[in-house]
C-alpha cells in the first residue's frame, strides 16, 4: 500500500507502528490485520491462579493505527512516513517526525541508522539528502538551508554543535516564546549548510556529543532527547515578489522509557532514567490534554521537551509519530503502554499553515517602483487634460501660504469657489478651515472672559457692602421665560450674531406699534379724567386709582 497522505479535511497527527526485528517475536500474542493498520494483542490469563478466585484480568487489546510496519526496511519506513513531510518542508510548511517507545525498541535505529552502513541509514540522513536534492531541482528559487542540533539531558538544554571549530562560547540555553506562540531556543547555534556533505558532517558531530550509556537492555542507550532541526528559506529568482517562505523540520529521537526493575539502573544511570521517565510522563499528559476537546489549558511548560515541541504537538505543522515496539513476551507490558500512547496521539489535531513572509527591503523597492509608475500615469493624464502645471509633490511653505490666502478670500467673498487640483491641496484647505475655526473659538472665549470678570467683581463688591445686585426689569413685550440668575452674562462678538429674519422684524414692529397706541390711549384717558373730575374730592390714592380704572374701561368700551 501507499504512504499515508495528509489531507485538508483530516489534519491530525499520523501514527505508525514499527516492530523491532527479533527471532523471539511473540506471534501468538501480537497479531496484525490483513490491511496492516491494526495491532491486536491477546494475552491469556494466568493459568496458575488458584481455583475459586475470579480473574478479571484483561486479555485482549486492539489498537487501530495509520500503518503497521513489521520487519520493514529503512527505505520503506522513510517512503511511507517521512518523504511527504519533507516535501511539505520545501513548500513552506513546518514538519515534525519523532520516534517513541521503550528503551531498546529501535528508535535511534529508525531515526539515525547504523553509523557503519550507509545503505541502512535512517530518516534523518535520508531527509537531508531529499532536501538538497530539492534545492538542486528548484533552480528558479534561491534556497538557504540551516542546521541546529539540541539535546535535553536531565532537563538541561545542550548545544550539540558547540564543539565545532568556529563555535563561540554561549550562555546557558533558554526557551523563549513570541506573541504568536512560536518557540525558539535562545543561544542555540544555527549554521548554514551549503550542501549535503556539510549537513551530514554537522549531524555526525552532534552524534558524537550525545549522552550514551549501557544498561541491561541496551548497550548504546540514549540518555537524552535530541532534536535535529533543518531550516529552509526559499525566495523566487524569477519574480520580483517580496514574499518568501521560511519553514523548519524537527527530527526527534526521544530517549526510551525504562522499567527500573528490568534495566537494573543505579547511580548516574538511575538518575538519568528518572528524568527520562518524568519527561515522557509530562509528554503523555500533554497528549491527553490535547485529545480532550474541553480542555482550555495545555501544560506545555511542565518540561523542556514539551515546551520545545509545542508547535509540533497540536500546532501548525505536519507531524508523524513512529511508535517502536519490542515484540517479545518479556516486553509485552511496555508494548501495550507504547500502543496506548500511540492511540492517544492519533486524537491530536494539527493545523498546518504555510509560513509566508514579506521581505521589508524588497517590499520597499516594490512600493517605490509602484509610486514612480503612478506618478508617470498622472503626468500623462494631466498633459492630456491640459493641466501640465499641476504638481503632486509635497506642499512647501510658499504653497501653504498661497492656500491660506485663497481660503481667506473665499470666506470674505472675494472669490466664489476654491479650485480643487490635488488631494494634498484638499487636505491643506481643510486644515486651514480647522485652524480658523479654532482661532475663532479662542477669540470668543477670551472675549467672554474679559466681559464677565468686571461684572463678577462688581457683584462681589455689592455683596460685600450688603447690597443686592440690580435686577433688570422684565420686558413683557417678548415671548418666553427669562433666563435664570446663574446664566453667564457677556457680550458676544458681532460675527456670532445670527441676522434677524424678515418675519421677526415684522413681528417686533407690530408689537412696537401696539405699545405706542396703548400708551397714547392711556394718556388721553388720564387727561379726560383730570378735566372731568375734581381730584381733591378723593380721600386717598386707592379710591383715585379705582375711579381711574372705571373711566378707562368705559373709554375702551366706547
Amino acid at each position: 500500500t501507499g504512504s499515508v497522505m495528509f489531507t485538508s479535511t483530516n489534519r491530525r497527527v499520523r501514527v505508525a507502528v514499527r516492530t523491532r526485528q527479533s527471532a523471539n517475536f511473540a506471534h501468538e500474542v501480537i497479531t496484525f490485520d490483513e490491511n496492516q493498520k491494526t495491532v491486536n494483542i491477546h494475552l491469556p490469563k494466568n493459568s496458575d491462579q488458584l481455583q475459586g478466585y475470579v480473574n478479571n484480568q484483561q486479555q485482549d487489546w486492539s489498537y487501530p493505527l495509520d500503518r503497521v510496519f513489521h520487519n520493514a526496511s529503512q527505505e520503506s519506513i522513510y517512503e511511507h512516513c517521512a518523504r511527504e513531510v519533507t516535501s511539505k518542508l520545501m513548500e513552506g510548511f513546518n514538519g515534525t517526525i519523532f520516534a517513541y517507545g521503550e528503551t531498546g525498541a529501535g528508535k535511534t535505529y529508525t531515526m539515525m541508522g547504523p553509523r557503519d552502513n550507509y545503505r541502512l541509514r535512517g530518516i534523518i540522513p535520508r531527509a537531508i539528502s531529499q532536501v538538497f536534492q530539492s534545492v538542486h531541482d528548484r533552480q528558479e528559487s534561491s534556497i538557504v538551508v540551516w542546521i541546529s542540533y539540541v539535546e535535553i539531558y536531565n532537563e538541561v538544554l545542550n548545544d550539540l554543535l558547540a564543539t565545532l571549530p568556529d563555535s563561540e562560547p554561549s550562555p546557558a540555553l533558554t526557551i523563549s516564546e513570541d506573541d504568536q506562540g512560536n518557540v525558539t531556543v535562545k543561544g542555540l547555534s544555527v549554521r548554514i549548510a551549503n550542501n549535503e556533505e556539510e549537513a551530514l558532517s554537522m549531524l555526525f558531530e552532534g552524534e558524537t556529543n550525545r549522552s550514551i550509556q549501557e544498561h541491561a537492555l541496551n548497550k548504546l542507550s540514549s540518555r537524552s532527547h535530541c532534536i535535529f532541526t533543518v531550516y529552509v528559506e526559499s525566495r523566487s529568482r524569477t519574480s520580483s515578489n517580496a514574499n518568501y517562505t521560511l519553514s523548519k523540520l524537527n527530527l526527534v529521537d526521544l530517549a526510551g522509557s525504562e522499567r527500573l526493575s528490568k534495566t537494573n539502573s543505579v547511580g548516574t544511570i538511575l538518575k538519568e532514567a528518572m528524568y527520562i521517565n518524568k519527561s515522557l510522563s509530562f509528554l503523555e499528559q500533554v497528549i491527553i490534554a490535547l485529545a480532550d476537546k474541553k480542555r482550555d489549558y495545555i501544560p506545555y511548560r511542565q518540561s523542556k521537551l514539551t515546551h520545545v515541541l509545542k508547535d509540533s504537538l497540536g500546532g501548525n505543522c505536519y507531524t508523524y509519530m513512529i511508535a517502536n515496539i519490542w515484540g517479545e513476551v518479556e516486553q509485552i507490558e511496555e508494548t501495550i503502554s507504547t500502543l496506548r500512547f500511540a492511540a492517544r496521539m492519533m486524537c491530536v489535531a494539527n493545523d498546518p499553515v504555510q509560513n509566508v513572509f514579506q521581505d521589508p527591503i524588497l517590499l520597499l523597492k516594490q512600493y517605490e517602483e509602484e509610486i514612480k509608475t503612478l506618478k508617470q500615469e498622472l503626468a500623462m493624464h494631466d498633459t492630456l487634460a491640459h493641466r501640465s502645471s499641476v504638481s503632486y509633490e509635497p506642499l512647501d511653505e510658499v504653497k501653504i501660504q498661497a492656500i491660506q490666502r485663497q481660503v481667506q478670500q473665499y470666506i470674505d467673498g472675494a472669490i466664489p469657489e476654491i479650485e480643487i487640483v490635488t488631494v494634498r491641496q484638499v487636505k491643506e484647505v481643510i486644515s486651514q478651515f480647522k485652524q480658523m475655526f479654532h482661532a475663532l473659538q479662542t477669540e470668543k472665549q477670551q472675549s467672554m472672559e474679559s466681559v464677565s470678570k468686571p461684572l463678577s467683581s462688581d457683584v462681589k463688591q455689592s455683596h460685600a457692602k450688603g447690597k443686592q445686585p440690580p435686577v433688570e426689569k422684565e420686558d413683557t413685550s417678548l415671548v418666553g421665560d427669562t433666563d435664570g440668575t446663574g446664566f453667564g452674562v457677556g457680550i458676544a462678538p458681532s460675527i456670532s450674531k445670527h441676522p434677524a429674519s424678515p418675519m421677526i422684524a415684522m413681528w417686533k414692529a407690530r408689537n412696537s406699534r401696539k405699545k405706542n397706541a396703548s400708551e397714547t390711549r392711556n394718556k388721553q384717558v388720564c387727561k379726560h379724567v383730570t378735566q372731568a373730575i375734581n381730584v381733591s374730592s378723593f380721600t386717598d390714592l386707592s379710591s383715585w386709582h379705582h375711579h381711574l380704572m372705571k373711566w378707562r374701561l368705559k373709554s375702551m368700551t366706547r
